[in-house]
Parts: C-alpha cells; structure tokens; sequence
C-alpha cells in the first residue's frame, strides 16, 4: 500500500482516539500492502483502489476497535487468553485489524474459502502476529467455543447467530459490523436472540452509515 497513504491513515486512527504504537501503525499498512498483493490473484475484496480500500476497509474496521476495546475492559478476569471469533473474515477484516490493535486477544478468522483462509496464516507470519489465526472451515463444524464471536458484511443477523451459535461460549456475545441501522434484521431474529445494543460508528473519511449491533442469546 502506499506510504503517501499513511498520514491519512494516522489522521483516521486520532479522529477514532486510538492509542496505537507506530509499529501497530506500520502493520497496518503492511497488511493493506499485503491485501493489495495477493488480491490481483486471490480476489480477496473487490476493492482494488488503495485510497478506497484505505477508507473502505481498514478505516471501516478501525472504526469498531474503541467499542472492542470497551467490551473486553469490561470483562471480568479469566485465567488465560481472550479468545475471539471472526466469521467469514475473507481479507482479514476486521479480524487481522482486531489482532493488530488488541495484541492480548487470541483472534481466530474463519472462512470457507481455503485461499482466503491461507492468506490470514500468511499475514499472520508475514506480520509476526502470534495471536492471529486462520481456519478453514465452515463456522457451523467448529468445535471450539468462543466469548465473542464478530462479523462483518457477512451475512443476515439470523444468519449469522444461527450458524456460529453452537460456537458462543455460555455468557458470550456478538458483535455484528452492519450499514445501516438493520431494522428488518432485527426484526427478524429468533426469540431467544437479544440485541441488547445498537451502537452507531463514525469511519473516518467516509460519508456512510454504520453501527456495530451486540446480541446474545436470552438467559433460560
């Protein structure tokens, strides 16, 4: 990616009051750089413009790192690492901008895709992110359990908490990225799928509607 991107890059990353070293800052862009290499022959995104995919992509994911970090402060202490799920990551995002900016979370992408799946390993080496992880599979055969689970321009709410519900850890949560409020979605969902928040994102340099939307399964 760009260099002559990196100070927009930086602008975005204040306007969000994100507290990132300039390493976290250098892998970034290193991963946008990464996302724009191996797209032209995996087709990871259909996003092939450098300044879109700064706003479109990374700037987007960014945009929901304050509301994580919120979340996991909130937590109360568990023995071990904080692991969480990214459904359907394709190039990675949020889930590797997830690893980037919160180094103490075990994040774990998965996709059914085996290219886009392998790309996230790659990143991961390539990056030296430890906590970052590619899975293929499908989310619906996995074994392990999750506290959160996220997700991002993957699929409808009813989807997405069907299929990966097996894998939420009892007490876990979701965080799905959506455009606009999703009415309609919402409306949509099982009875013992709560949204317990809605919480409205502002993307730097982008002129759109998003929202991150918490669920979690009713208490029986």
């Amino acid at each position: 990616m760009s260099q002559d991107l990196r100070p927009q890059l930086e602008a975005g990353i204040h306007a969000l009051s994100l507290d990132l070293a300039p390493a976290q800052v250098d892998a970034l862009m290193e991963f946008m750089g990464l996302l724009g290499k191996w797209n032209k022959v995996y087709n990871l995104t259909a996003v092939r413009d450098p300044q879109e995919m700064l706003t479109h992509h990374l700037l987007d994911s960014l945009a929901a790192v304050p509301a994580l970090r919120r979340h996991l402060d909130g937590l109360p202490a568990r023995e071990g690492r904080m692991a969480m799920l990214d459904v359907g990551s394709g190039g990675g995002l949020p889930g590797v901008v997830f690893a980037i900016c919160c180094p103490d979370v075990d994040v774990n992408c998965v996709d059914t895709v085996g290219k886009k799946a392998a790309f996230i390993q790659q990143v991961a080496v390539t990056l030296r992110l430890p906590n970052l992880r590619g899975i293929h599979s499908r989310v619906e055969q996995l074994a392990t359990h999750y506290p959160l689970i996220s997700c991002r321009a993957f699929a409808s709410l009813v989807d997405f908490t069907t299929w990966s519900r097996q894998a939420l850890e009892e007490g876990g949560v979701w965080l799905a990225m959506k455009g606009k409020h999703p009415d309609e979605e919402i409306a949509a969902l099982a009875g013992d799928v709560q949204v317990f928040h809605v919480e409205p994102l502002q993307v730097p340099g982008l002129q759109a509607e998003r929202c991150i939307v918490w669920l979690k399964p009713h208490a029986t």
